[in-house]
C-alpha cells in the first residue's frame, strides 16, 4: 500500500504539524505535500520527511504571507498527483481534502475544523478586518467562491475523523458528513508533576485575539492574584497596557521552561474557545487543574471538579469569580495524569492506525 500525507501548509509548529509529524511516524516511506513550506520555523525532525511543495511556494512572500494565497490553493491542492498512491492522508483545515485521488484510492481526511473564515467566523473575521473599498469589494466573492469549492471537495473524501464532537458537528453541518473522533496526539512524556506548587497562575498561548488572553491578565488584575503569560504576538503591546504589576509577560521561552511553568502553577488558564486546545492537556500531564471557559474542545479534556473548573460567561468577572474561590490542593496530581494520558501520542497512533486498516479493508 502506497501512501501519501498532505497539509494545507507548512510554516509555523503547531497542533496540526505535530499531527503530520505522528502520521509520517506511522507511515514513514510517505511523501508529505503541502502547499507551502518553511523550514525555518520548523522543528528538525521535518527535514528527514519527503516534503513536495505546489507552485505557491515559488511565489512572492509565500514562505511567510501565504495565507494571502488562500484564493488560489484549491488548484494547487489540485494540481498535485496523486495517482500513484493507495492511501492517501489528507492533515486539513483548509483545502488539503479536496485533492484529486484514483477512483479505488482511500482519501482519510484529519479535520481540525472546516475553514474558519469561510464557514462559522465569517461574519466575526469580516467585522474584525481593516479594509479598505477594495477588499470590501473583493472578499466577499472570494469567499463565497471557497465556500462553494469547499463544499464540493468535501465530497471527495472517503471518511472523515474529527479532532473533537466540536468539530464532528460542523462537518455534520457544513458538509453533511458523518465523521469519527479522534483526539490530536499530546506528548505528555514531557511533562510530570512537581513536589510543590507556587503561588501563580499559568497561560501560555499566541498573544492573538481570539485566544482571549486579555480575560486572564484582566481577571488577575482585578483580584491581585498573580499570572505569568508565556507566548508572543500582535496582542502583546494592548495586554501590556492593561495589566497591573501582579501579571508579568515572560514571551517565548523554551519547552522545558514552560514543563517546569506547568508542573508549579496553582491552575492553568484557558479562556479561550478552542476546537480542541493541546495546552490544556499539557497542563494536566504535568499534574496541575485547569480554569477554562465552558465552550469548546476542553469540555473533552477537562473533567469538572477533578481535573480542573470551568467558568460560564466568557468575561472579566465570571473568570474572576472561579480564581477567588478556586482551591488548587483539592486536586489530585494522579487525576490529572490518568485524564491527560487518555490524549497520549501512542494513543492516538493506534486508533488512527486501527481505523485506516478498518477503513482499506471496507474499500
Amino acid at each position: 500500500m502506497k501512501v501519501a500525507i498532505v497539509h494545507d501548509w507548512l510554516a509555523n509548529m503547531g497542533g496540526s504539524e505535530r499531527c503530520v509529524l505522528a502520521f509520517h511516524e506511522l507511515f514513514p516511506e510517505a511523501p508529505v505535500f503541502t502547499t507551502v513550506y518553511n523550514q525555518s520555523r520548523l522543528p528538525e525532525e521535518f527535514k528527514s520527511l519527503e516534503i513536495r511543495t505546489s507552485f505557491i511556494q515559488k511565489l512572492p512572500k509565500a514562505k511567510d504571507k501565504y495565507q494571502t494565497y488562500l484564493p488560489l490553493m484549491p488548484i494547487a491542492i489540485e494540481q498535485f498527483d496523486m495517482t500513484d498512491f493507495d492511501l492517501v492522508i489528507t492533515s486539513s483545515h483548509a483545502c488539503c481534502k479536496g485533492v484529486i485521488t484514483r477512483p479505488d484510492a482511500l482519501n482519510i481526511c484529519y479535520c481540525y475544523t472546516p475553514i474558519r473564515y469561510v464557514w462559522q467566523l465569517y461574519h466575526e473575521y469580516m467585522k474584525l478586518e481593516k479594509m479598505g473599498l477594495l477588499k470590501k469589494l473583493f472578499i466577499p466573492p472570494v469567499m463565497n467562491y471557497l465556500r462553494m469549492w469547499d463544499r464540493l471537495a468535501a465530497d471527495r473524501v472517503d471518511e472523515f475523523i474529527a479532532i473533537s464532537r466540536v468539530v464532528e458537528e460542523r462537518i455534520r453541518k457544513y458538509y453533511r458528513r458523518d465523521a469519527a473522533v479522534i483526539y490530536p496526539p499530546v506528548d505528555t512524556s514531557k511533562y510530570k508533576p512537581a513536589g510543590s506548587v507556587e503561588d501563580y497562575f499559568l497561560a501560555v498561548s499566541r498573544l492573538v485575539p481570539y485566544k482571549r488572553v486579555d480575560l486572564a491578565v484582566a481577571a488577575c488584575s482585578q483580584t491581585g492574584q498573580r499570572l505569568l503569560v508565556v507566548g508572543d504576538g500582535p496582542e502583546y503591546t494592548r495586554l501590556k497596557e492593561i495589566a497591573k504589576p501582579n501579571v508579568k509577560f515572560l514571551g517565548n521561552i523554551s519547552d522545558e521552561e514552560i514543563a517546569q511553568l506547568y508542573s508549579t502553577c496553582q491552575a492553568f488558564i484557558f479562556p479561550g474557545n478552542e476546537d480542541f486546545g493541546l495546552t490544556p492537556v499539557e497542563a494536566q500531564a504535568a499534574g496541575r487543574p485547569v480554569i477554562a471557559y465552558r465552550a469548546g474542545g476542553t469540555l473533552e479534556t477537562v473533567k469538572e471538579g477533578v481535573t480542573g473548573e470551568f467558568f460560564d460567561e466568557q468575561s472579566v468577572d465570571s473568570l474572576a469569580g472561579v480564581l477567588k474561590v478556586f482551591e488548587p490542593g483539592k486536586y489530585k496530581p494522579a487525576d490529572m495524569l490518568a485524564n491527560a494520558g487518555t490524549f497520549d501520542v501512542a494513543s492516538f497512533k493506534k486508533q488512527f492506525f486501527d481505523f485506516v486498516q478498518k477503513g482499506y479493508k471496507q474499500k
